[in-house]
């Protein structure tokens, strides 16, 4: 099986490789970067030195996808957009795209947190990908939008409370890493900045609230429900650690908890603990860690959730939505472990 990254130099192309280079099924991966043209691959992204004779191609999109059977597109918000209808002409089997371009298909959604879509026709054709949900529903998808980091933590939280009676919308506070912000540091993301510091940024606005509720609502057939998402910065590299809270309108706690638990029960990647996670006991995997629990009363809930941003919350996921649709095993590429402690 031939695979095309488009826009592999980024933290999440090279998370998409590391994950590539290593499935059984994949025997050709072709990465592709304008900017690094010629280059090893091991020169931007150092776990794969030892690929010392694979370069990043400097193709076009079009050029590159030409007999793939998957591609990648690991791009900026915006930029897929300007690409998709020439890499959907050149007729591979299966596109995913990272970028948040083709995830909302509501476009007064989409139109409130990104603005008008620059290509509105194509958004009918992508599948939502929240891998751990969507499952086997993903089967002979020919494109998939891997969703956001944010959203995949906030969204795998909210989904075990989708059936509970609350009395109110959930609020989802949550803390990410330095990498989701991306290779170019900016005043907000570079060290300096980050270490030993957290902040509050986006709230009540994040970009990322838009996927949420279309799912949220989806759910619930509540047609004007907003969660919300409290995001904040972190003083560590990888990984989001979220917390939802909600009340509920009468004291059903302990069958919540159960509802809950048994929504994750054969899910190969989510893992219901009796404990809060740990941030560290994800990262490098593409594993998310969730515990449940609420009040004595029983009237309040909440869910907290721990993911690895850029492999469940990107470049695993998408790796993992690729082998539901083509009907390989869920699992194929994803199980090496992480590393603890880091």
């Amino acid at each position: 099986m031939r695979v095309v990254v488009i826009g592999a130099a980024g933290y999440v192309g090279g998370e998409l490789l590391r994950l590539l280079f290593q499935h059984p099924s994949i025997t050709e991966v072709t990465a592709t970067s304008r900017s690094q043209a010629g280059k090893p691959l091991g020169d931007i992204h150092p776990a794969l030195r030892h690929l010392a004779d694979i370069r990043f191609a400097g193709l076009s999109p079009a050029e590159a996808v030409r007999d793939a059977d998957v591609v990648f597109l690991a791009l900026e918000h915006g930029e897929s957009s300007k690409v998709m209808a020439e890499v959907i002409d050149q007729g591979a089997g299966l596109v995913i795209d990272l970028a948040a371009d083709f995830r909302i298909h509501d476009g007064r959604l989409h139109e409130t947190c990104y603005g008008v879509h620059p290509a509105p026709a194509l958004v009918p054709r992508f599948e939502y990908g929240l891998a751990d949900i969507r499952g086997t529903e993903l089967r002979g998808a020919k494109a998939i939008a891997a969703p956001g980091c944010f959203a995949t933590a906030a969204q795998l939280a909210l989904y075990a409370l989708k059936d509970a009676p609350l009395a109110t919308e959930p609020a989802v506070y949550a803390i990410t890493g330095s990498s989701g912000a991306g290779v170019h540091p900016r005043p907000t993301t570079h060290h300096p900045a980050r270490a030993h510091n957290v902040f509050g940024y986006s709230v009540l606005g994040h970009r990322h609230e838009g996927e949420i509720a279309e799912q949220w609502r989806a759910w619930t057939g509540r047609a004007e429900a907003m969660p919300r998402l409290l995001s904040h910065s972190g003083p560590f590299v990888r990984g989001i650690y979220a917390t939802v809270h909600a009340s509920l309108r009468s004291p059903e706690g302990p069958a919540v908890v159960a509802a809950a638990t048994k929504a994750f029960a054969d899910r190969a990647f989510v893992r219901v603990q009796a404990t809060p996670p740990e941030l560290t006991h994800v990262v490098g995997t593409n594993d998310a860690l969730l515990h449940i629990a609420t009040s004595r009363a029983g009237t309040e809930v909440v869910v907290m959730v721990a993911i690895d941003n850029l492999i469940k919350g990107a470049g695993g996921q998408a790796v993992q939505a690729m082998n539901l649709a083509l009907g390989l095993e869920e699992t194929a590429g994803l199980r090496a472990p992480g590393a603890f402690p880091i």
